[in-house]
């Protein structure tokens, strides 16, 4: 299972995602799981990669708190809707472990 924070240099909020993602990831009993940094430098990588800005949390490929349909990409600082309705610049804390908890689930499915 590869788990990968994306990010790119000019945006601030990838060191606090990378907390709450290892703090999500301690609470669903992975303390220990190895997270990917991944620096995006380019557009052209951002769109290659599917990345709409960061930090985007990935595992697998696969985003747990994916955004909504038909967000552009591009090097730019990610806004995530909180499950009040608020905006963050990170993703919420129980959307976040509920969306690893389903790809871990479905990683671990697939392996047996």
């Amino acid at each position: 299972m590869t788990i990968e924070l994306l990010y790119w240099e000019g945006c601030p909020s990838h060191p606090q995602a990378l907390a709450q993602l290892r703090e999500a990831l301690a609470d669903l009993g992975h303390p220990d799981a190895e997270v990917v940094l991944r620096e995006v430098e380019t557009e052209a990588e951002a769109a290659e990669l599917g990345f709409c800005g960061s930090p985007t949390i990935r595992v697998d490929g696969a985003d747990p708190v994916p955004p909504p349909p038909g967000e552009p990409t591009g090097l730019t600082c990610r806004v995530y809707q909180l499950a009040d309705g608020r905006y963050s610049p990170t993703p919420d804390a129980g959307l976040l472990r509920d969306g690893l908890r389903r790809l871990i689930a479905t990683v671990e499915e697939r392996r047996r």
